[in-house]
């Protein structure tokens, strides 16, 4: 395959500048996006200054924009790791992409093991990733997909089982090695409108005639409303959990053997677990992170819990009784995980998951205003 240079990055000067600083900065033990945060760049951007001839561990191939398609061709690879992740949350799940399919910009890839939910008009450039910054292990490969800032929206990782063959092939495909992905910074997030804006009684109301849960999204948009803001104003729905809540819930449902759901999105993709957790274990860094971590066979789940600011027991009704979430948030607002009791369409609520949900520490509100 021949490799043309990439044009360099806007964000971060010129491509060899950016490998050789990023070099550095993986030799002094970060991993790849704390290295690219470090120098104030954004990990899409690192990645595109890796493409073309350069004598550095990280290869990258430009791929064409073709993300349906490209995710299709992944069923042939057989086994494969998954991994969707924002700010304070990792996904990662192990499984073969089938039943991959997308109506205009909005796909879906449906099996127990590899589910998600895809929304292509925030994927911006893909590549094909070498990593060989770990010795004398095969480079690490993967393919990367980021949106129009260069923050990471899916990812896929070869694994032992993977035929890497399929994957060459694959790769060979879709390359477009003369690609020059440029990357603009991200807008920031506009602020909620005023409470006093929005129709409080008329989303009550049309609160309490949802139908299907996948329909609550296009109700906050309808009203006008962010998400945190809705579950404030509609309070017969919700509750405010303790943010030591979430470690509470993933334990207990180790404990009794409640399988879940649980949900992880970046801007251009949802990431879900169905079924049981087992292996339940907490990790503190020398850098003050705290993590919640479920590290089982085929599903693993790292969860920033210092960046919990806050959580919600939300209750939704649809045409199979009341649907029970927790939801948690980061201090921007920004939806980190959310968990379900697990169930399907004409199914009726895990009792279980209720009776785990109910056994939840709530938060006293009132304290909380009065402090």
């Amino acid at each position: 395959m021949n490799h043309a240079t990439v044009r360099a990055p806007s964000l971060g000067g010129d491509a060899a500048a950016i490998r050789q600083r990023f070099a550095e900065k993986r030799q002094s033990g970060l991993r790849a996006r704390d290295a690219a945060e470090a120098l104030q760049l954004s990990e899409g951007a690192v990645v595109a200054a890796h493409g073309g001839a350069h004598g550095y561990a990280l290869k990258a191939t430009p791929l064409r924009a073709e993300w349906l398609a490209i995710l299709q061709g992944l069923e042939a690879c057989g086994e494969v790791m998954a991994l969707t992740r924002n700010e304070s949350t990792v996904h990662e799940k192990t499984g073969v992409y089938r039943n991959v399919s997308a109506t205009g910009p909005v796909g879906l890839a449906l099996s127990r093991e590899i589910d998600l939910r895809l929304f292509f008009m925030h994927w911006h450039a893909g590549f094909a990733v070498a990593d060989g910054a770990n010795g004398n292990r095969p480079a690490a490969r993967s393919l990367q997909f980021f949106d129009a800032s260069g923050c990471a929206v899916h990812k896929v990782f070869a694994r032992e089982a993977t035929d890497m063959a399929a994957w060459d092939a694959l790769v060979e495909r879709f390359a477009e090695p003369s690609a020059g992905h440029v990357f603009r910074p991200s807008m920031p997030r506009s602020a909620p409108r005023a409470d006093t804006e929005i129709d409080v009684a008329g989303l009550a109301r049309a609160w309490s005639e949802l139908q299907d849960t996948h329909d609550f999204f296009e109700m906050l948009r309808t009203f006008g409303v962010e998400r945190q803001q809705a579950l404030r104003l509609v309070p017969q729905f919700c509750e405010r959990l303790e943010p030591a809540a979430v470690v509470r819930l993933l334990g207990d449902a180790a404990v009794d053997g409640v399988s879940i759901m649980v949900f992880v999105g970046s801007k251009g993709c949802i990431q879900i677990h169905t079924g049981p957790v087992n292996n339940i274990q907490p990790m503190d860094t020398p850098g003050g992170a705290r993590w919640i971590n479920v590290l089982d066979r085929g599903f693993n789940l790292h969860l920033r819990t210092d960046l919990i600011d806050t959580a919600w027991v939300v209750r939704k009704p649809t045409a199979d009784g009341i649907v029970t979430a927790v939801e948690v948030f980061d201090a921007a607002g920004e939806l980190m995980a959310m968990f379900f009791g697990e169930r399907k369409p004409g199914q009726a609520e895990l009792p279980a998951w209720r009776e785990l949900v109910a056994g939840l520490p709530r938060l006293d509100c009132r304290a909380e205003v009065a402090a």
